[in-house]
């Protein structure tokens, strides 16, 4: 059985789960998320604590079953702390800030580039060098961020570009001359 399927999911106060037969609604004080998971997955809320079960071992069900588990959490601890991804740039002349709603970065191109979040996600320039994407679904965060890196991702001979805070980027030897 799976060790994270298993597990049981506590209700933080504030946070309510709604089960309609496979649409699963959680409302908390950062937001509400709904998504629809499998049928073939029992979610049930029972005295503030969430438990998955699945109706065999066949492959399909114990890959749905920790999946579920893991999305449910992520859902209810969105909704009650949220998620935040921080980034860096990392190079001369390397500045974002922060127009209205979108963000703004020069990153060594001709122009600048203009990423504007979707709604639900806010971004953070505490510092010129330093980003932060908050919202309520982790996934939405993590694409928002994986985005915002893509624009200029860590060369690995210089070491210059967006990264995540606490990233390593494997450093490569230059050209060696004769």
């Amino acid at each position: 059985m799976s060790r994270i399927g298993k597990k049981p999911i506590e209700i933080p106060a504030g946070v309510t789960v709604t089960v309609n037969n496979s649409a699963v609604i959680v409302k908390g004080p950062k937001g509400e998320l709904t998504r629809t998971f499998n049928p073939d997955i029992d979610i049930k809320v029972e005295d503030n604590i969430i438990n998955i079960s699945r109706p065999s071992d066949e492959k399909k069900h114990r890959a749905l079953h920790g999946t579920t588990r893991a999305v449910l959490a992520n859902m209810v601890e969105g909704v009650s702390n949220g998620f935040a991804r921080n980034l860096e740039l990392i190079g001369v002349g390397y500045r974002a800030s922060k127009q209205g709603n979108k963000l703004v970065l020069n990153v060594g191109y001709s122009h600048p580039v203009e990423i504007e979040p979707e709604k639900g996600l806010e971004i953070e320039v505490p510092t010129n060098t330093k980003v932060t994407v908050k919202g309520t679904d982790k996934e939405r965060v993590g694409a928002l961020a994986a985005n915002i890196r893509g624009v200029r991702p860590p060369e690995p001979y210089k070491g210059k570009g967006i990264r995540y805070e606490g990233e390593f980027v494997r450093r490569k030897e230059g050209k060696t001359g004769k």
